[in-house]
């Protein structure tokens, strides 16, 4: 007897494989659209959690308060209940915190307190209140007369010594304010800078707009002030230093338009001192920023690099052009000026802006920040406007180069 061990039965095809085909296919989408909407939620709580955050935002005002000459900013903020009489410099409080390694060395402070004479009130700002001041006895450095930074309560001395040393690292540079000396010993702290004989940009530009908006040449004027404030935001990239914190208020004028100086880096960071090199800016815990001068990155991601000084550098423009008018000022809200920034809305175009700085404005605003100009092209742009205008002369305007003349 033979039996065939070779044969075999060929199953007969059904349609179970395609249905399971279907399922794992249908299964599968219903991942991935579970993980969208995952991200997707995550993504809003997270601006929801922004716009939480940076609604206790101060709002600048743009009425001068009484009493204050026209050199001073138009910000006020007061100081707790201290009097003319009762100064921020009358206060003492102890020693706070423990010295770092990185905070610059200070074994003893070259001037107390009571050895400053406070003078004139410049500005207020969000950090602290600046002075024109001077020694009671001798010179600081060779200056007998001193811009006098004085700390607002709850401003740590960690963060006092962290902008000196930003300060220390940028050294001389025409067009950034210059520290003298400093006292981080006891709150509220102070540091000493050089004297500005005009205050703040904007509240230079409000008090003279008048004369100002008269002169044939204020376009000019706002480019070679503009070109003066660009040398310093590329000075302080060369050196690895964020600002965080540029504005029109924050910009010192000794002569304008050539001696205006970058100041106020309460917020400012060094990257170099960073665990990563990544050029960001995480927000702190309670912290406030000037929401009206960021980038949308930063409300989306967190996110704050060079290329958010240059977003602020065409905020800075703007305010020039406007005469130091706040910036989004039909939006009165922190939410309504985050989603404006975010849905790609931005500032009005000035009124009799030139072209040229019109559109580097623009170019300042580009979302996303990668399609943003660096500084080093912005110097380069404002060099050639400056070039062209210095290359055709008004000859209506011109007077005979020989006494008695005519005119032909």
């Amino acid at each position: 007897m033979s039996h065939n061990i070779n044969s075999t039965e060929t199953p007969k095809p059904d349609g179970s494989h395609i249905n399971y085909t279907l399922i794992s296919i249908s299964a599968f989408s219903v991942v991935v659209m579970a993980l969208l909407l995952l991200l997707w939620l995550v993504k809003y709580r997270s601006l929801i959690r922004t716009i939480r955050d940076l609604k206790g935002e101060q709002r600048l005002q743009n009425i001068p308060p009484p009493d204050i000459p026209a050199s001073v900013d138009t910000v006020t903020i007061t100081l707790g209940q201290t009097t003319p009489s009762d100064s921020p410099m009358q206060r003492q409080k102890s020693k706070s915190g423990s010295r770092s390694l990185w905070r610059p060395s200070q074994s003893g402070p070259r001037f107390t307190k009571a050895d400053l004479s406070l003078m004139q009130l410049i500005k207020a700002g969000k950090e602290g209140v600046f002075y024109k001041a001077k020694l009671t006895r001798g010179t600081c450095k060779g200056h007998s007369i001193f811009t006098c930074k004085i700390t607002k309560e709850g401003v740590t001395a960690k963060r006092v010594e962290t902008e000196v040393s930003i300060m220390r690292k940028l050294g001389h540079h025409k067009n950034v304010l210059q520290l003298l000396d400093w006292n981080s010993t006891e709150d509220p702290y102070v540091l000493i800078l050089e004297y500005v004989s005009c205050g703040t940009l904007r509240s230079f530009l409000q008090s003279h707009r008048d004369r100002l908006s008269s002169d044939s040449e204020l376009q000019n004027l706002f480019t070679m002030a503009a070109y003066h404030i660009a040398l310093a935001m590329d000075h302080l990239r060369s050196k690895m230093v964020v600002h965080c914190d540029l504005a029109l208020r924050n910009i010192m004028v000794n002569s304008f338009p050539r001696e205006v100086k970058v100041a106020e880096f309460g917020l400012a960071r060094d990257l170099t001192r960073m665990r990563s090199r990544r050029s960001s800016r995480k927000k702190r815990r309670g912290e406030r920023v000037p929401l009206r001068w960021y980038p949308p990155e930063y409300f989306r991601n967190n996110y704050y690099s060079f290329k958010g000084d240059v977003w602020a550098f065409g905020i800075v423009l703007w305010e020039m052009q406007t005469f130091g008018t706040l910036p989004y000022p039909n939006l009165e809200s922190s939410e309504e000026v985050i989603y404006h920034i975010c849905a790609g809305q931005r500032n009005p175009d000035p009124e009799n802006c030139r072209p040229e700085i019109l559109q580097v404005m623009r170019d300042c605003w580009l979302d996303p920040y990668t399609l943003r100009p660096s500084f080093v092209d912005i110097v380069r742009i404002l060099e050639i406007i400056l070039e062209n205008d210095l290359d055709y002369v008004d000859v209506d305007n011109q007077r005979p180069l020989i006494a008695g003349q005519p005119n032909n």
